[in-house]
């Protein structure tokens, strides 16, 4: 949920939500339920989710139509990981209100949390998002069709299409200023990701200081990750050390392994292959390096900078002439550096270590990304 209801203006209704024929009052009964939604949104962003689906479970009881009291059931639900459930509540307040951009807005993003990489789930997202960028510019509602067009980057980004979700996201700041913070962010990460690390460099550094600290710590640890790829490691230090400071639990220390520890959890997740896998990869270094260079991104898409290994070469059984690693013998790389940021412990880091080779070798075996992703391997 990212956009609260709009207030109404306050009813006549006598108290009790009855009227002086002592029926119901309409108008007392909205009051009440947009009461009950602002209250389930307050408990659900405290965390405190049985409560805020508790309050918007009565506001349905009173409201069946109201595609907010629905949805805010269906993030309660969501979080407490009642997936089924949850849908069924999201599909309700969508078909409450099938026009309206908000409740497209909220459907598009609830659709979006559910997906974790589901593309069918992304896809549903990216309806939504068109429903209600349609909805909205008919309204000329500029604030909710940015909401809408960053969500739609989001949903892109999710899918691997940077592109789009750039094109999206430039059409959103476009919309809100060069000066909006949360816009500017997604487009400098969104550059980051597709290596024009010059324009990200701009656009992030506009944003260290912003009010939002949540906002400058992403902007610090990116232009940190920008200044360990020139070879800066004084600077990139600093920079990480300001975001740590701003948001340490988004940023936290990294878990270190020293290279004979990382070389020794590579070669246990090796051993945990069926031994006819390994007798494939005879021929296949496994190498480690500490981050990618420039020549390990480039491609059309570029791989991120975050990329956690690599296959190089063609898969199994195959030469192609278009590849450029074809005429290399075939290698398998994993990068330490980012392994050791993605976790947030030793054991996450050696069980990544483990997830990232059978990854690897899945490419090697000629397996694409949604086929990786159907056995549990992206």
């Amino acid at each position: 949920m990212k956009k609260k209801p709009k207030k109404k203006a306050k009813s006549e209704a006598k108290p009790g939500g009855r009227n002086g024929a002592g029926e119901l009052d309409p108008e007392a009964v909205a009051d009440e339920v947009e009461g009950l939604v602002a209250e389930s949104m307050s408990l659900w962003e405290a965390g405190k989710l049985e409560q805020a689906l508790e309050a918007a479970e009565l506001a349905c009881e009173l409201d069946a139509g109201s595609s907010a009291a629905h949805h805010c059931r269906a993030a309660a639900l969501l979080d407490l990981e009642r997936v089924e459930e949850a849908i069924e509540a999201c599909e309700a307040g969508l078909e409450a209100a099938p026009d309206d951009p908000e409740a497209l807005l909220y459907g598009a993003d609830f659709y979006l949390g559910v997906a974790e990489g589901d593309p069918d789930a992304i896809e549903i997202s990216l309806k939504l998002t068109r429903r209600g960028l349609k909805h909205a510019r008919a309204a000329q509602d500029d604030e909710l069709e940015a909401e809408l067009l960053l969500l739609e980057g989001s949903a892109f980004e999710q899918r691997g299409d940077l592109a789009d979700a750039l094109a999206s996201v430039e059409k959103a700041v476009a919309i809100l200023g060069e000066d909006d913070p949360a816009a500017g962010l997604e487009r400098g990460l969104l550059l980051f990701e597709l290596c024009r690390f010059d324009q990200a460099e701009a656009q992030l550094g506009r944003l260290e200081r912003a009010e939002d600290e949540g906002i400058a710590a992403a902007a610090h640890h990116h232009l940190g990750l920008l200044e360990e790829r020139r070879g800066r490691v004084e600077a990139a230090a600093k920079r990480f050390a300001r975001a740590r400071k701003l948001a340490p639990e988004d940023y936290p220390e990294p878990v270190r392994l020293s290279s004979e520890a990382f070389d020794g959890a590579v070669e246990a997740a090796l051993q945990t292959l069926p031994a006819k896998i390994r007798d494939y990869l005879q021929n296949v270094a496994i190498t480690v390096e500490e981050i990618p260079a420039d020549a390990d991104l480039l491609g059309e898409p570029p791989l991120s900078p975050l990329i956690l290994g690599v296959f190089r070469g063609s898969p199994l059984g195959q030469k192609s002439g278009v590849d450029p690693w074809a005429q290399f013998p075939s290698s398998i790389v994993l990068y330490q550096k980012n392994l050791e940021r993605f976790a947030r412990s030793r054991e996450e880091l050696i069980e990544q270590i483990g997830i990232t080779l059978m990854h690897e070798v899945g490419h090697f075996l000629g397996l694409d990304e949604d086929e990786l992703w159907e056995r549990g391997l992206a």
